[in-house]
């Protein structure tokens, strides 16, 4: 009985604790979203899909789960500024913030020599301008409470370097970058700043991809499967929770032993 006990207190490591999700809705997002909340966390969640995040709505709510979620595009600065204010508003604070919003070029996805400047501007945006901002609105928050866990989704991209992933890459390795400088500089202020590295992980994305170079990738992982969301999930559980307190500036890859740092 004991030891159950104590095993139940682990697994609400984030009782009464909030966790923001960006592009929270689908993949990585909802599967950190759904574990976050399992360990007693109260969401606030920001996806542009609608449909989705009505659906992760009423799941976590049919769970006994507490959400705030709003359908916005990341991109968008005031959109971004208006969530965050009011899921400030209404949880009074942010303990957790999870920097997931991203992708690559699909569709629009070339070589190098071959690539549009305007691409590179939408990847870079997507996947590092909204890191910085997300982490700029809640930082201020963290600080001034003395405790909070930041955790921005990389790429093993940025060590892996695919072709036609120029951007991407890019990208990825610009999170890592900020990832490291802003841990030096909130580590005072009891406030961890980590990035995680996700190797293949079966999203709707790669589900649906026709990339040969994809499919590849999927065929090449050591461990002999794709990881699944919740393999990402597991690890933002343990460095959003106090657990994680001694973990800061680190790039965590999780691919299944595909590369490592």
């Amino acid at each position: 009985m004991k030891k159950s006990h104590a095993r139940e207190r682990r697994m609400r490591r984030l009782e009464g604790r909030v966790a923001m999700v960006t592009g929270g809705a689908n993949g990585i997002g909802r599967g950190c979203a759904i574990r976050l909340m399992s360990e007693g966390a109260a969401l606030a969640i920001i996806d542009r899909e609608e449909d989705t995040l009505a659906d992760l709505t009423a799941e976590v709510e049919a769970a006994g789960g507490s959400i705030f979620s709003r359908a916005a595009d990341c991109t968008d600065s005031d959109a971004a500024r208006a969530f965050v204010a009011e899921a400030e508003s209404r949880f009074g604070k942010v303990d957790v913030l999870i920097n997931n919003v991203g992708q690559g070029a699909r569709e629009r996805k070339s070589k190098f020599l071959d690539s549009d400047e305007d691409v590179w501007r939408f990847v870079i945006e997507l996947n590092l301008f909204t890191t910085m901002r997300f982490s700029r609105l809640v930082g201020p928050g963290m600080v001034a409470r003395g405790h909070g866990r930041i955790l921005n989704m990389a790429s093993e991209a940025f060590l892996t370097g695919p072709v036609g992933s120029h951007d991407y890459a890019a990208a990825k390795g610009g999170v890592i970058g900020f990832t490291r400088s802003v841990a030096r500089e909130l580590a005072p202020h009891g406030v961890t700043v980590n990035a995680l590295l996700p190797g293949p992980i079966m999203t709707r994305a790669l589900a649906t991809s026709t990339d040969p170079v994809v499919h590849e990738t999927m065929a090449s992982v050591p461990v002999g499967f794709v990881g699944e969301p919740e393999d990402i999930a597991a690890m933002a559980a343990l460095l959003a929770s106090d657990e994680g307190r001694f973990i800061t500036g680190q790039s965590v890859v999780v691919n299944g032993g595909r590369w490592w740092l």
